[in-house]
């Protein structure tokens, strides 16, 4: 469900009990289980950001549930620490979640796969033709979490926390104009926004196709890097700087 200006909160339920990831604000998430009469049973968090987590305490007050988040983060409420490996299961929903630290966009930052749904909740480290800033960690902390998460199956879908979408395509195409799978993304993404649909989730085969993060040594993007005088050694690490400098100032 949309919260503050662009953000996401993920809520899972199958009509009676309910998981929530990063519910930065408590009030829609009470507003729709009170609506449709559903128990809050777990809250799962990726990272300490408030637009992420600033709805927990309020939520605790009304719902006694274990709160999961990242071990190597200080988040108040949170229950049970998690790190690489780990596992989480939601019995009341029949689901378990493995876990992925991504740091980069905080160094604390997990991620929770579903591997038999094919459900990615990446927070704010891979948006749809995007990623997250780095305010805490190195861009090749950040590229290896991306690595790692577009290692998974390309069905996979992708649920980021942020609606980014044409914002990180109208950049991308600027980086890779002559990617048709990216031309017909944008295209099929400003119509849904047109109509007042979400972009997400996407999934990992289309941000690999369509995503420069993804995509940082494909040989346009790299000419377009050099030729624009933003790389001069082209090492994966030194593209991938170059990239989210350039998006850090691209409007």
């Amino acid at each position: 469900m949309p919260a503050f200006n662009d953000n996401y909160l993920w809520l899972i339920h199958d009509g009676d009990s309910a998981a929530v990831v990063d519910p930065g604000d408590a009030a829609p998430i009470l507003a729709v289980l009170e609506r449709r009469q559903l128990k809050l049973v777990a809250i799962l968090l990726t990272h300490h950001h408030a637009d992420h987590a600033g709805g927990v305490t309020q939520l605790l007050q009304h719902f006694a549930v274990p709160v999961y988040g990242p071990e190597n983060e200080i988040i108040t409420g949170v229950s049970q620490l998690l790190s690489e490996g780990d596992g989480v299961t939601v019995p009341e929903l029949g689901l378990q979640f493995s876990v992925l630290e991504v740091p980069g966009h905080t160094l604390g930052h997990i991620a929770y796969l579903a591997p038999e749904q094919g459900w990615l909740f990446c927070g704010d480290t891979l948006f749809g033709g995007g990623c997250g800033r780095l305010f805490e960690g190195t861009p090749a902390q950040m590229r290896a979490s991306l690595a790692k998460l577009a290692a998974l199956p390309d069905p996979t879908q992708v649920y980021c926390a942020h609606e980014y979408t044409l914002a990180n395509l109208r950049f991308a195409l600027e980086v890779e104009p002559e990617n048709a799978a990216l031309t017909s993304r944008f295209e099929h993404e400003q119509a849904k926004r047109a109509q007042g649909l979400a972009t997400v989730p996407s999934t990992i085969g289309l941000e690999k196709a369509t995503n420069p993060f993804l995509r940082d040594q494909a040989p346009a993007i790299v000419r377009r890097l050099i030729a624009s005088g933003r790389l001069r050694e082209n090492t994966p690490v030194a593209a991938f700087t170059a990239l989210r400098e350039w998006k850090n100032t691209f409007h």
